[in-house]
């Protein structure tokens, strides 16, 4: 999606956001779209952990009833992402946006001289819409790669509705044609990350 090559930064952030076993339950959520979502999410820590880059999980505590409620079993992270979770920050938040959680990323990525962060995970027109649309209000250079995120068919008002594919044809749109990320691949980001120049010391 992109047309420039892409350079990461040594300390370029992935933030992994709300990638939990909740959202495996289709009664709940309804039809889902790119089912190779965690495929591309498993893959890029392991880039990222390979090269040295700080890997920060963002977890969502909903209210109680919710799947992703703390006291249901859907809160805990998919596999793919416990596997892997190593020494990673955990945030915490009960909304959209991983900017308002515990503790404060903005000022762990400030505290840790990171400029550059990747955001993937689910939902695509959610929380990692909102988490890259706040990213790129604070300044920070934003990237993310469409295809490692999913969501899920949504209903609006007057029975208008959008698939789970128009939604995140609508994020794409939203983020880089409104300037607050860039919209790439997950190929273009494990390129980056494992190219000579854009290795972590």
């Amino acid at each position: 999606m992109t047309q420039t090559p892409i350079t990461l930064a040594p300390r370029a952030a992935l933030l992994v956001v709300d990638v939990q076993k909740g959202f495996d339950d289709p009664s709940f959520w309804g039809p889902r779209n790119n089912p190779a979502a965690e495929d591309n999410i498993a893959a890029l820590m392991d880039a990222w952990r390979e090269s040295g880059r700080p890997v920060v999980l963002v977890r969502h505590a909903s209210q109680p009833g919710s799947v992703l409620a703390p006291d249901h079993p859907g809160h805990a992270f998919k596999d793919l992402v416990e596997k892997r979770r190593h020494e990673s920050l955990v945030v915490t938040k009960t909304v959209n946006s991983a900017f308002y959680g515990t503790p404060d990323l903005a000022g762990w990525l400030a505290a840790e001289g990171i400029a550059q962060v990747v955001v993937a995970g689910i939902q695509t027109n959610m929380c990692v819409e909102t988490t890259a649309r706040m990213a790129g209000n604070l300044g920070f250079d934003v990237l993310v790669p469409l295809d490692a995120t999913h969501t899920f068919d949504l209903a609006g008002p007057a029975g208008l509705a959008l698939t789970a594919d128009q939604l995140a044809t609508a994020t794409a749109v939203n983020l880089q044609g409104g300037g607050f990320a860039r919209v790439v691949t997950t190929p273009e980001l494990l390129s980056a990350a494992s190219g000579a120049g854009g290795r972590a010391a």
